[in-house]
């Protein structure tokens, strides 16, 4: 404040900027007011000057050190929170439907770096892989990925790449995953045997539990051997305890630390050949990236499935052609049919790219300065890749809003609902086995119908994936051609 005219003041706020030459920027803003008002209008009046200055400002600096596009104004202390709305996915792709598909945020006092086209993808994971490899330090990282050390946010160097070897090589390979076919096999006949024999065959079954017991199970027999969900469940309140906390989990994105409640993992071997390494917390902290990736986002992927197939009972009904001609009602779906049931993938393939497990990747943050898409990107940028908004772009995706059950090109990074780069999802084979065997299962074994007439409502929930807003509920009845083998499974 440097002067005073008849009642009037003038403000002079004088901003350097950051990361430039030491350039000078003055504004003089003349306000009137009255100095006979009390000390509350003098103070708005104020505050409206500085919030309008460092609007202006900071829409000046981007272009000055050419910034991505940033939406006017970015406000003191929250930035762009004012513009984010649930659920994030839908908000972030109609402000890059306004402003670009490159664009830099301001959360508060975070950067953030929203990519929602497949060039800026592949800027940002291909071109840029090595640089936006790290994870930023979020809450989530700290309390479920054990203060940033798990697999999933861990920073990227030695310790990560130790992780991902673990993990690829010694639970996800190929190899491995051949070796416990039978475990998911068997866990897909028990569901398929509990819907076939269940008390009343008018009631709608609740797919969205049954899918994610089902998952629960085949991950929870892949690391200790026990089963949490259906028949045959020991430690019934271990069991109950366990189920409540992971949903809360997912529900709420990182409040409880589920960790705690798996101690039997400390019987897994690594630790015997290094054990100053392979701690206790070292181990859970694989686990638990294996059940968080492996449980809620395939029951979330197979219930948007079965929410699709519904609404589109011609493409049920060609599907199910195709598997009675390839596997027929002899025996049960499994994993070396997949290659062979092509409308099946298909379907797959367009269920993911219209509601993919994440529609928003794990954020990646800049370890250096980069270029994206022509704009100058600083070093600690948190990225986040809108996946929802490429995969439903038009201009790769006529109709993009129809489920067509055909399949869709995949050019470069059009569609990628695992990542890709560094940090894609070690799980992708295991995912794409177990949510093909499980809906080639459900499509071979039942006849569905919807509840009612209306058609099943796809709105989008919110929580660490994308699950559907409302539960799915469906009447099955088995098909006729099924009953000899579903009467002896």
């Amino acid at each position: 404040m440097v002067g005073e005219i008849n009642n009037t003041w003038t403000l002079r706020l004088q901003w350097i900027l950051p990361d430039t030459p030491l350039w000078m920027l003055v504004v003089e803003c003349p306000v009137k007011v009255d100095k006979t008002r009390p000390a509350a209008d003098m103070f708005l009046a104020y505050f409206f000057l500085f919030t309008a200055s460092y609007a202006v400002l900071r829409h000046l600096i981007h272009k000055v050190r050419n910034l991505p596009p940033s939406p006017f104004p970015t406000l003191p202390v929250i930035g762009h929170l004012y513009l984010l709305k649930k659920p994030l996915h839908r908000t972030l792709k109609a402000i890059a439907a306004r402003h670009g598909s490159v664009l830099l945020l301001q959360f508060g006092s975070r950067r953030v770096l929203i990519a929602s086209s497949p060039s800026a993808a592949e800027d940002c994971l291909n071109k840029n892989d090595t640089v936006f490899a790290n994870r930023p330090h979020l809450l989530a990282g700290k309390y479920l990925g054990y203060n940033y050390t798990s697999l999933a946010w861990s920073s990227y160097g030695d310790h990560w790449r130790n992780l991902r070897r673990i993990a690829s090589l010694e639970i996800l390979s190929t190899h491995r995953l051949n070796c416990l076919a039978g475990i998911r096999a068997n866990e897909v006949a028990a569901l398929v045997r509990r819907l076939a024999r269940k008390d009343d065959p008018t009631l709608p079954v609740d797919l969205k539990t049954a899918l994610f017991g089902l998952m629960m199970n085949v991950l929870m027999r892949m690391i200790a051997g026990k089963r949490y969900y259906g028949e045959n469940v020991e430690e019934v309140e271990e069991a109950k305890s366990f189920r409540e906390i992971v949903t809360e989990t997912f529900r709420i994105g990182g409040a409880t630390n589920i960790g705690e409640f798996l101690p039997f993992l400390r019987k897994i071997g690594f630790k015997e050949t290094e054990p100053d390494y392979y701690k206790d917390i070292f181990i859970r902290s694989i686990m638990l990236v294996l059940l968080a990736a492996g449980t809620d986002t395939s029951a979330a992927t197979l219930e948007w499935a079965m929410s699709l197939l519904l609404n589109y009972p011609e493409v049920l009904k060609k599907a199910q052609a195709e598997i009675d001609v390839a596997v027929g009602s002899s025996r049960l779906v499994n994993e070396s049919d997949l290659a062979g049931l092509p409308y099946l993938h298909c379907i797959i393939k367009e269920m993911l790219r219209m509601y993919p497990a994440g529609p928003l990747l794990l954020p990646h943050e800049s370890s250096v300065e980069c270029d994206v898409g022509g704009h100058r990107v600083p070093r600690g940028t948190m990225l986040l890749v809108n996946l929802y908004s490429i995969q439903r772009d038009p201009k790769y995706w006529p109709e993009p809003e129809r489920f067509e059950g055909m399949e869709g090109v995949r050019d470069g990074h059009k569609m990628m609902p695992f990542g890709a780069g560094r940090r894609g999802c070690p799980g992708e084979n295991l995912a794409l086995r177990m949510v093909g065997v499980t809906l080639g299962s459900l499509i071979q074994c039942f006849e569905w119908d919807r509840v009612g007439e209306e058609p099943v409502d796809m709105t989008e929930g919110t929580g660490l994936t994308m699950p559907k807003a409302q539960p799915l509920f469906a009447r099955c009845r088995t098909r006729e051609s099924m009953r000899p083998l579903l009467s002896h499974i």
